[in-house]
């Protein structure tokens, strides 16, 4: 496979070393705790599942569905971003329906990409917001993941010394994954510099119903004028645990839109049409299971916050998304994220996501994700304890490995 173009371009899979040793361990009787990939445990709501079975089966929904998504649909996540932002957008023009928001940045970056293009995306951050452009040709130069002053300074750096100038900005607040939430302040400053150097903003807004205080994270596109350049995807995985769903969106300018719009319908003839029905139940129906969930994910996140802690390691509490991003302890920090996660799978019976998978600059870090139930994250707490009781052995036995070899 070394020999194909696009292959060439990706790296290792850092996420495959981990979950080999998870599964290695779970084939030798280890019960593992899986806080690694952000894979919703919560059922779907009981009123969109009903109607995903009253909707299949028929002849008509079991034809080949429409690639933009059906106009039910589109015109459900409209209302939704005027509900919830008070963005007013085209359903025909301004909303594409996608296979999730992963798969509508790929084809977003196969869409505007030209060979060499330079496209400017956080690090740490998501992996396909760089991938995506990878395997399009183009070249990623990193910036700051935090929404902060700095972020606008190298901003500026890149656009003074990218060769050729770059053409897009990524953004993801709440931010996979750091958890971090950008203000609507950011997103005017954001909005401003992408018009003033002429480049366009695509940002990821998968994880905007999951947070934990009265502030519901913004939109970009609340921003006036943010429709001149800016695309936005958002997903129904982690609002309404449809994981496996498969379905998403993208939103935004019209241009960027058309261009996905074309590429799409060449390459998929959208989601299974019972699956946009009951996607549009969920955006048009109540709204009381959202809050369930984010209920959920609050206890889950308090609780892993204070078990963590007397297990003598300091979890910083996310404000939003379903991930805490945290410091690898100050005495394993040496052995890097991925060598760290895979000495709590062997050690403590707990797999987490290797900070070095989402970049180099997350290498000093991990992503625990709020998919074990409270009961489980506490046993999570009792198996890292358990290891850190042990720590200057294990350390003095990775030493002698690493001596050995």
């Amino acid at each position: 496979m070394a020999d194909f173009y696009r292959v060439r371009r990706l790296p290792p899979y850092v996420f495959e070393q981990v979950n080999r040793l998870k599964a290695k361990a779970r084939a030798g009787g280890a019960d593992i705790i899986d806080l690694g990939m952000g894979n919703p445990d919560l059922p779907a709501p009981r009123h969109v599942v009903e109607k995903l079975v009253e909707t299949a089966g028929k002849p008509r929904t079991d034809r080949y569905s429409a690639s933009k998504g059906i106009p039910g649909l589109r015109r459900a996540q409209a209302a939704y971003y005027e509900r919830r932002f008070g963005v007013k957008l085209n359903p025909d023009t301004q909303v594409i329906a996608t296979l999730g928001s992963k798969e509508g940045f790929a084809n977003m970056a196969q869409a505007i990409t030209a060979p060499g293009d330079v496209v400017l995306v956080p690090n740490p951050s998501y992996p396909i917001h760089a991938f995506g452009f990878l395997m399009a040709g183009g070249v990623i130069r990193s910036v700051p993941a935090d929404p902060t002053p700095e972020f606008f300074v190298a901003l500026e750096k890149a656009v003074v010394h990218s060769i050729p100038k770059p053409i897009a900005v990524v953004v993801c607040y709440p931010s996979n994954p750091t958890a971090m939430v950008a203000s609507l302040d950011f997103y005017k400053d954001l909005v401003a510099f992408a018009k003033k150097h002429e480049i366009f903003i695509l940002s990821d807004l998968a994880y905007s119903e999951v947070y934990f205080d009265d502030n519901p994270p913004p939109s970009v596109l609340q921003v006036p004028g943010a429709n001149d350049v800016t695309v936005e995807f958002t997903s129904m995985s982690k609002t309404y645990s449809m994981a496996g769903w498969r379905m998403g969106f993208a939103v935004g300018n019209e241009r960027l839109l058309a261009a996905l719009a074309r590429v799409k319908s060449y390459l998929d003839y959208g989601a299974y049409t019972p699956v946009q029905v009951a996607a549009a139940a969920a955006l048009n129906g109540p709204d009381d299971c959202i809050a369930e969930m984010r209920s959920i994910y609050k206890k889950r996140r308090d609780v892993m916050v204070e078990s963590f802690a007397q297990a003598g390691w300091n979890i910083p509490a996310p404000a939003a998304s379903m991930f805490a991003w945290v410091p690898i302890p100050e005495k394993f920090r040496s052995l890097g994220s991925l060598e760290f996660s895979k000495l709590l799978i062997e050690k403590a019976d707990v797999a987490v996501a290797p900070g070095i998978g989402f970049g180099e600059h997350g290498d000093e870090y991990l992503r625990l994700a709020l998919v074990e139930n409270e009961q489980r994250i506490r046993q999570a707490a009792r198996g890292i304890r358990r290891f850190f009781d042990q720590a200057d052995e294990v350390l003095h036995n990775v030493v002698d490995l690493k001596s050995d070899a």
